[in-house]
């Protein structure tokens, strides 16, 4: 089994990376080279499925392709710049200039700016350090000031966009490129990482789908065809997932297939669409569960789990439950809402004890809350979320409030004439 590594920076950094992956057999390297970093976003886009794990060049693409939704954290990483680098480039742009700079800015680079200062006293550095990803533009204008008002001779840069600009402009400007050892120990680290995830992809899913409000007691012939058309749909998108398709019966339907080939379709979109194309073609709406697990049994139980919290919801929606008991939910136009079924705490698993509400139901309200970033709330408020009544929502909270998980903070009114509702403050929110 050899892991593909996807490679994506300027020419010049892929060559560092090209010599240091010829130790890993277990490696085999897809350069994919750019002249501008927005290109990332087409490389990824258009080679994905080809790839286990990426390697940028640096921390702007890295952060430019996780800001922009294209991959996961855990789906790449960069090896970071240290001081060898920063004094490699240094050196360099004496060598070239035939003088010694005093006066340099530096961009991206955070920890290395006291080891330099504490190294070369007498040199003034100006810094731009950063986390995540910048725009381009406020990078050069960085430089581009300093060197204007006479503040700086040099400016050492990370990002090989804002070194060609400057170059452009005519001011003196080196690119520092990555350590070969730090390049090493970023391989070795998504090998890992690719092996770990190739075993994760190879789980067995099974995709349980179930018509909406199917009524059985006026079953009729326009409600066969209405199936057979919906059983047409789902057998093939099973081939195209390479599945194996079952039909359960009243209505319900399982795909075995593995955790890759979902999870492959879920970045596609395809299982919306084929919720979207059972309401087209087949006029049926369908709620889909899906399990994952490192057994057939495992997944079956999950995926009939992950259709039970799906009924909850009247309208179309995929619920995913994973080997961890992980719950994520997809709605349709929605953020994915992630939660847990199991007991997060050890304090919750003392205090639930007391009350008559699931776990999971207090996982679901701090994903909830985290996700609108509120902590108080009304039992009109929380049936929204809870997609239920507001009696129900309202016991809920006198539950939360019983075991000190929630208490009143006061009072709103809920119309002319009705009684006001009482405003509660959650107090799990943030022990996640």
């Amino acid at each position: 089994m050899k892991i593909r590594l996807g490679v994506i920076g300027p020419s010049d950094s892929i060559e560092i990376v090209k010599k240091a992956v010829e130790e890993f057999d277990e490696i085999t390297l897809l350069p994919f080279p750019y002249e501008e970093m927005e290109e990332t976003r087409e490389i990824i886009l258009e080679n994905r499925r080809f790839v286990d794990q990426w390697f940028f060049s640096g921390q702007a693409p890295y952060y430019y392709a996780v800001t922009n939704n294209l991959i996961r954290e855990e789906e790449g990483s960069f090896a970071p710049l240290n001081s060898n680098s920063i004094y490699k480039t240094l050196l360099e742009a004496q060598l070239q200039e035939g003088k010694i700079f005093n006066r340099i800015s530096l961009d991206t680079v955070q920890e290395t700016e006291v080891e330099i200062k504490k190294s070369i006293k007498s040199m003034e550095l100006y810094t731009f350090p950063y986390s995540g990803y910048l725009p381009i533009q406020e990078i050069i204008d960085f430089h581009l000031d300093l060197f204007r008002e006479g503040k700086v001779d040099v400016a050492v840069t990370c990002v090989n966009t804002v070194y060609h600009t400057l170059k452009e402009l005519g001011i003196p400007c080196y690119r520092v490129a990555p350590d070969i050892i730090a390049v090493r120990l970023i391989i070795q680290y998504l090998k890992q990482r690719g092996v770990s995830q190739w075993y994760r992809k190879a789980q067995i899913a099974i995709l349980g789908v179930e018509i909406i409000q199917l009524d059985w007691a006026n079953y009729s012939y326009k409600t066969k065809y209405q199936e057979l058309e919906l059983k047409k749909l789902l057998l093939n998108y099973s081939e195209r997932i390479n599945g194996s398709f079952i039909e359960i019966g009243d209505g319900r339907y399982f795909i075995y297939t593995t955790r890759g080939e979902v999870e492959l379709q879920l970045n596609e979109d395809s299982l919306f669409k084929l919720i979207e194309r059972s309401d087209l073609q087949s006029k049926l709406q369908i709620r889909i569960g899906l399990g994952y697990g490192a057994t057939s049994l495992e997944a079956e139980q999950h995926a009939r789990l992950a259709t039970q919290y799906a009924r909850e919801k009247k309208e179309p929606i995929i619920v995913i439950m994973d080997e961890l008991k992980q719950i994520t939910e997809y709605g349709v136009d929605e953020r994915p809402l992630s939660y847990n079924n199991r007991l997060s705490t050890v304090k919750w698993n003392e205090l639930l004890r007391n009350a008559n509400i699931s776990p999971a139901t207090v996982n679901r309200i701090q994903s909830m809350a985290l996700y609108y970033k509120k902590t108080e709330i009304t039992s009109k408020e929380l049936s929204v979320w809870m997609n239920s009544t507001e009696r129900n929502a309202r016991r809920i909270l006198m539950e939360l409030e019983s075991v000190n998980l929630a208490k009143i903070t006061g009072e709103e009114q809920s119309g002319q004439r009705g009684r006001p509702r009482k405003v509660y403050e959650l107090q799990f929110i943030d022990e996640k």
